[in-house]
C-alpha cells in the first residue's frame, strides 16, 4: 500500500526543474512569474556584482538560499563545468505525470495532445511549448529521457510559457503511448511521406499527434503503433516544415 505523504512529496519534487549559471538564474529571479523553490550557491563564490544581485533579489522574494561546497553544488546542477557556482530549483506546477491521462479523461470528451519523440533542439522544444500554451490544446507529452531537457535555453525559447503550458512527463514514450491507445486514444504520427492529410482525420475520438526527431522523424517502434500516419500537404516543391512550425499548426488545428 502506497504512502500518501511519500507520493505527495514525490509529485512535488518531480515538478522541480533545476537551472544553473549566473545569468539564467538572475533572469529567472527577475521574472515575477517564475516560481522559485530554492536558490543554491557555492560557498567559494566571490561577492561580485551579479552574486550580490542574485542574493538580494532572492531575499526580497523570500526564496530559501542554501550554501554548498563546490562539489555538492556540482551534484545539484549536474554540470559543474558550467554552473558558475549558482543553481536554482524552479517549480513547474503544470508539470504532471502522464498517468493522470486515463480512460475516463479520454472518453469524457475528445482530447487533443501532442507527444514529442526525441526532439533534441532546445529552441524547437521551447517554441513547441509556447504554441501548446497559446493554443489551448489539452497538453504536451514529454519523455524524461531521449530529448532536449527542460533547461534555461528551453525557458528562453518558450518566452516563459514553460510555466503555463500543460506538460505531462513519462519515462518511456512508446510504452505510455501504448497504454493511452488501449485507454481509447488514437495515435497519429506525423510524416512527410504519409498518404493521409492531417485535415482528413478530425473526428470525435481523443487523438495524440506524435512529432518525431528533427532528422529521423518518428521512430520505427512508435510508427508501428500508430493508428494513422499523417502529413501536412506541401506545395511549391517544399518537402516539409520545421518541427516547431508543425507543432504550432497541429496545436491550433486540434483546438479549432
Amino acid at each position: 500500500m502506497s504512502n500518501p505523504d511519500y507520493q505527495q512529496r514525490k509529485a512535488f519534487f518531480d515538478q522541480l526543474l533545476t537551472i544553473y549559471g549566473r545569468k539564467p538564474v538572475l533572469e529567472a529571479l527577475q521574472d515575477p512569474a517564475m516560481q522559485i523553490y530554492k536558490l543554491h550557491l557555492a560557498e567559494s563564490n566571490k561577492e561580485d556584482g551579479i552574486i550580490r544581485d542574485i542574493k538580494k533579489i532572492a531575499q526580497q522574494r523570500n526564496i530559501s538560499i542554501e550554501m554548498h561546497e563546490r562539489k555538492a553544488l556540482s551534484r545539484i546542477s549536474k554540470n559543474g563545468k558550467q554552473d558558475q557556482g549558482v543553481a536554482a530549483d524552479l517549480q513547474l506546477t503544470a508539470y504532471q505525470p502522464s498517468t493522470v491521462i486515463n480512460k475516463e479523461t479520454l472518453n469524457k470528451a475528445a482530447r487533443r495532445y501532442i507527444a514529442l519523440d526525441r526532439i533534441t533542439n532546445p529552441q524547437n522544444m521551447g517554441m513547441i511549448i509556447r504554441s501548446v500554451a497559446a493554443s489551448g490544446i489539452d497538453g504536451l507529452i514529454l519523455p524524461r529521457r531521449g530529448g532536449a531537457p527542460l533547461s534555461a535555453l528551453v525557458i528562453k525559447a518558450s518566452a516563459g510559457t514553460l510555466f503555463r503550458a500543460p506538460l505531462f512527463y513519462c519515462d518511456n514514450l512508446a510504452q505510455e503511448l501504448k497504454r493511452l491507445q488501449s485507454d481509447g486514444a488514437q495515435l497519429c504520427g506525423l510524416s512527410s511521406h504519409a498518404k493521409q492529410s492531417v485535415f482528413d482525420t478530425q473526428n470525435n475520438a481523443s487523438q495524440i499527434y506524435i512529432l518525431g526527431n528533427e532528422t529521423d522523424g518518428v521512430s520505427k517502434e512508435i510508427e508501428k503503433q500508430c493508428d494513422f500516419m499523417l502529413k501536412i500537404p506541401m506545395h511549391n516543391g517544399v518537402e516539409s516544415l520545421n518541427v516547431a512550425v508543425t507543432a504550432a499548426l497541429i496545436a491550433f488545428l486540434g483546438n479549432r
